[in-house]
């Protein structure tokens, strides 16, 4: 079975390639030879500045009255044909130091636009917004991304995979929002040094999107099918500056920060424990496109707390980084194998033991090559012996947005001399995504390594997909051998085979209702021989896409069951279900999410259905309500509802997270999370004041609280302080 999937991607790899993908130069633009691409023609000039560019937000300077603008932007929602309502423009340009962009969003809808709040990343379908997609080294495939809301909150992140944004890393950027009657403007200032690109170059790629919720409208300016995201770095347009860039000076920057924490565990029966500490992040250029982050001693505790869930799984939950360190260029670590089998992922260093230092050297070497470092030590604890953590990747650009990879991941256990006691990892990605982004894919192979070296320490997988403007179609093969392990990875389950085949197909009449279809979708799970059934998952849905936002849909799932392991679905009760049993269930579900433009909307999904050897009920959904741009009042809940025979307890679980989400400004902030859960027995109270007094400079003060439900007898207690300051 593998090998028939390995035939159809390789085959399918050769036909993209071979229908378009020639190399050819951009007309009318003297530069080296490159790949054909789509909106090559969409073509933006930019020219040196003349004089100071003021961030005042008014767009005023004689250089910006020259600048070439980008206007005219094309429709991508509801529908991809014809020309947004309302007018947009944008113009750029540069000095020694920085570059610029002024923009000019005009209404047609009279009334007040819609911004959530002043908080930095925000939501992009919740608010009135400009967004920017820079790929600085012509691969369609990594880049930057910048932006603003109406009301003037950031938005910066790093881009992979074609069209990823990752949120969660920061820059020193300033920028300036002006609201009119008829109009609202941003300015933006980033500086050279904060991004990465090729030295030399006199081109970049770009887009410019814009998001106008009075009309409901999703633009930009190099038109982009509406199946992608406006962030689909295959459909940029073209930057084209009036001369090379010059080589950057060094970038050198230190972010020194002091701690201190009181933390108490009253079910240990301890006393308060005091902790005063200093650690600091250092961010090296080693040359425009290869950064080097070294930190020591470093505390992580004002990264916002995990949104808990029921836990019905078998296997281990997923929870992505959010952590600042980890995450410039995350995908030459994390992005080998599926998101179920990957050999590297950073949460595990850190979060059972503090970390010592850590370096990472990473970015592109030539157009081509990208090289990941990481090297990362804990401290020895209790109950933890001193790891050394180790990863090296190395990836090169094929064809036109394709490449391949190779990683190394090494995990050493640093107190027992003279013992073996290591896991490794070594493995080899190709990913593809043609030039046309309709076919994309991935093919891996990955072995670990450990004392013991038994049998069967290998995954293996193919993904290919094909998305168009109404037909969507994918297959994933996957196989974990029994004796796989990676210890520094995310693989929640081993020893099997895996199948997974998708189809979706949607009308798109662009009426009352924008779209409608169907997808049709199995997860099946075989052992290694495929002569015998594991699970299977196979789920039918139809959804409607509204023009006033509302969105709607339901389906039926059949689900197949075979425990490999004594298992209990409620995670609370002494009763087991036997190993070996089989379970075969049916279920339906209904979703429905609202306009988010109203100041209060919410989303519900219900569901009903067999479980295992019983019944379950569940209900969650969100509500929201904003006092725009300075409050967020949002309330999470689900109900689970377990109805299995006896001897099983009783399961009927609340989960509770109201949160307060308050912005004063672009750079005061406070929130409190509050998850009562009772699965777990446990409420959380997590509040979080963050004052940014000076560009990514922070004071942080960070309370958390723990309680017993029903007794609401405190767990454990604690308040952090935190204050960093960049030094650029």
């Amino acid at each position: 079975m593998r090998f028939f999937f390995l035939g159809l991607f390789l085959l399918l790899n050769i036909l993209t390639y071979s229908s378009g993908n020639a190399f050819s130069p951009i007309k009318g633009i003297k530069t080296d030879t490159v790949i054909h691409k789509n909106n090559e023609n969409f073509i933006l000039h930019i020219k040196k500045a003349n004089g100071p560019i003021k961030i005042d937000g008014l767009i005023s300077e004689p250089d910006w009255e020259k600048a070439e603008k980008a206007n005219d932007f094309r429709l991508v929602l509801p529908v991809d044909t014809g020309k947004a309502k309302s007018k947009s423009e944008v113009v750029m340009t540069y000095d020694d130091k920085a570059f610029y962009l002024g923009v000019t969003f005009f209404d047609t809808v009279p009334g007040k636009r819609i911004m959530e709040s002043f908080r930095r990343d925000f939501i992009f379908g919740n608010n009135d917004n400009v967004l920017v997609f820079f790929d600085t080294f012509l691969d369609q495939t990594n880049g930057f991304s910048f932006g603003a809301s109406a009301s003037g909150a950031k938005w910066d992140g790093t881009m992979s995979g074609g069209s990823s944004v990752n949120l969660n890393w920061d820059c020193k950027w300033d920028s300036k929002t002006t609201q009119y009657k008829d109009r609202w403007v941003t300015e933006m200032k980033i500086p050279f040094r904060s991004i990465r690109f090729k030295s030399g170059t006199d081109r970049w790629y770009v887009n410019f999107s814009r998001l106008d919720l009075k009309t409901n409208e999703k633009s930009s300016w190099a038109p982009v099918p509406r199946q992608f995201p406006t962030a689909s770095l295959a459909y940029t347009g073209v930057l084209q500056w009036d001369k090379p860039l010059p080589k950057s000076k060094m970038m050198f920057s230190v972010i020194p920060y002091v701690f201190e924490s009181a933390v108490r565990d009253f079910e240990a029966g301890g006393k308060t424990r005091y902790h005063k500490d200093f650690g600091f992040d250092t961010k090296l250029g080693i040359t425009t496109s290869m950064n080097l982050d070294l930190t020591y001693n470093p505390d992580f505790s004002q990264a916002e707390v995990d949104q808990q869930v029921t836990n019905l799984d078998r296997f281990e939950l997923f929870y992505p980084e959010k952590r600042q360190f980890f995450l410039e260029n995350s995908d030459l670590f994390s992005g080998y194998g599926f998101a179920s089998i990957t050999p590297f992922f950073s949460r595990r260093i850190g979060l059972d033991a503090p970390v010592l230092a850590g370096a990472r050297l990473s970015g592109s070497l030539d157009k081509n090559w990208r090289l990941g470092l990481l090297d990362m030590q804990t401290e020895r604890t209790t109950d933890q012996l001193s790891r050394n953590f180790l990863v090296a990747s190395i990836q090169r650009k094929l064809f036109a947005r394709s490449n391949i990879g190779m990683i190394l991941v090494n995990k050493e256990y640093m107190d027992e001399p003279g013992q073996q006691n290591f896991n490794r990892i070594a493995g080899i990605d190709y990913n593809l995504a043609s030039k046309n982004n309709k076919w994309f894919g991935k093919m891996f192979y990955h072995r670990s390594f450990s004392p013991e070296n038994q049998g069967k320490q290998y995954a293996q997988g193919t993904y290919l997909a094909y998305n168009a403007r109404q037909l969507h179609g994918a297959v994933v093969q996957a196989t974990v051998g029994d004796n796989y392990i990676a210890e520094s990875g995310y693989v929640p389950r081993k020893g099997y085979q895996r199948i997974n085949p998708e189809f979706g197909y949607l009308w798109i009449p662009n009426r009352r209702v924008v779209s409608h279809g169907f997808s049709l979708g199995g997860n099946y799970y075989f052992n290694s021989g495929y002569n015998l059934q594991l699970d299977h998952e196979v789920t039918l849905q139809y959804k409607f896409e509204f023009k006033n936002r509302v969105i709607v849909d339901g389906g039926v799932k059949n689900n197949y069951t075979r425990l490999s392991e004594d298992f209990d679905p409620t995670h609370i009760s002494k009763t087991v279900l036997e190993k070996g049993s089989e379970y075969t269930t049916y279920s339906g579900f209904f979703d429905y999410y609202s306009n988010t433009r109203n100041l209060f909307n919410y989303s519900a999904t219900a569901s009903t259905g067999g479980f295992y050897s019983g019944r379950i009920n569940q209900i969650k959904g969100q509500m929201t309500y904003r006092y725009q741009p300075y409050m967020n009042l949002s309330f999470l809940f689900s109900y689970t509802d377990i109805q299995l025979p006896l001897p099983f307890e009783q399961a009927d679980f609340w989960l509770l997270g109201p949160k307060f989400d308050l912005t004063l400004s672009d750079k005061v902030f406070f929130s409190t999370y509050v998850q009562y859960n009772e699965q777990i027995d446990n409420m959380n109270i997590n509040m979080r004041f963050q004052w940014r007094y000076k560009p990514v400079s922070d004071l942080f003060v960070v309370y958390t609280d723990n309680y017993y439900i029903g007794t609401w007898n405190p767990r454990n207690r604690a308040l952090v302080l935190k204050l960093s300051y960049w030094f650029n």
